[in-house]
């Protein structure tokens, strides 16, 4: 009789755990789905404009820029993080040309916040650079996909976190969406944020980095139903394989692991944003759609953007973000850090 009572009672609570876990993949896919390619498009639009005159560092096209990503999250009733007095991240010119004097202007990381309901100490980054390399010999350089793609990306995942915090299904952690100044002069704003992070780094759970994945590169001329996925693995175990499993689940995608490898020549894994949180022993994702003709030129353009695969690649993102945000337990880092 025992053995039936505690067999009942297992059975019950794996019956429960299932019907739960159901229940959040439906809400997941309902918020998903709220990420569309034609919002994207509408905010792009404005993001990659001549208006913003190229999103150069400490430019005025980029406080611009800054200033409507702002008044986004003001439009969702977003906030700035607890412990911050504005939307704001100061990143001053004596940092920026600490290395290497490039005569760059006083500049701004643009973050937003929403606390979590279950754990909000722990902190959960979603990051992207809203940089890119200004005016050059009177032509504009508008950068849609580097990276106005990756910035929309944020501010779409940010929007679907607080219509799910509306309902009752706000994330468990808190997730901060950081927009990084500096990229594209060496990746001053994600270094800046690292070294005075607004939330302990020993809380930081994970970053989710963006950074170009609106376009196809050379090596997928047939197809955009695909995404780079570089140093998942490189820290956490548990990170990859939540990659892996809600793709599978939710998008579908074919996950080209190609530029993960460490030998990589290109050497993208140091060349985005996530590496400063990686290098302080934080598990990081980058998500990449691989270099085009338009890289870093003046045809970077928002008529060029595949919608369809930035909506599906900032669907997938978010679905990570949500498991993260969302799991029992933070993920565990299983490897050492490899400076």
């Amino acid at each position: 009789m025992k053995k039936t009572l505690t067999l009942l009672v297992f059975i019950t609570a794996l019956t429960s755990f299932a019907q739960k876990k159901s229940s959040d993949n439906v809400e997941l896919v309902k918020f998903m789905k709220t990420i569309t390619a034609k919002e994207l498009k509408t905010k792009l639009t404005i993001v990659a404009s001549d208006e913003m005159e190229g999103r150069d560092t400490g430019s005025k096209g980029q406080k611009k820029a800054g200033n409507y990503l702002i008044e986004q999250y003001k439009k969702s009733k977003i906030s700035f993080p607890k412990g911050a007095s504005s939307y704001y991240q100061a990143v001053p010119a004596s940092y920026l040309n600490a290395k290497r004097n490039q005569n760059l202007p006083d500049s701004e990381n643009i973050w937003a916040y929403i606390e979590g309901s279950e754990k909000p100490e722990e902190v959960l980054v979603v990051s992207a650079h809203y940089d890119h390399v200004g005016v050059k010999d009177g032509e504009v350089y508008n950068g849609a996909d580097d990276d106005g793609s990756g910035t929309v990306a944020i501010l779409q995942m940010a929007e679907a976190f607080q219509k799910a915090k509306k309902a009752g299904h706000g994330p468990k952690r808190s997730i901060l969406f950081l927009h990084v100044t500096g990229e594209e002069h060496g990746l001053h704003g994600s270094r800046f944020y690292s070294e005075n992070p607004l939330f302990p780094l020993a809380n930081t759970i994970a970053d989710i980095n963006i950074d170009m994945i609106g376009r196809r590169d050379f090596d997928h001329p047939d197809t955009n139903n695909y995404v780079y996925v570089i140093g998942a693995d490189r820290l956490s175990s548990d990170l990859h394989n939540i990659a892996v499993a809600q793709n599978e689940k939710f998008t579908k995608l074919d996950l080209d692991f190609k530029f993960n490898d460490p030998k990589d020549p290109n050497h993208f894994y140091e060349r985005s944003d996530h590496y400063n949180f990686a290098k302080h022993g934080i598990p990081s994702i980058f998500l990449f759609n691989g270099v085009h003709a338009d890289y870093h030129e003046k045809t970077d353009e928002v008529d060029k953007i595949e919608f369809d695969a930035l909506e599906k690649r900032t669907q997938f993102a978010f679905a990570i973000a949500w498991e993260l945000a969302n799991r029992p337990d933070r993920i565990v880092i299983d490897k050492p850090i490899k400076k």
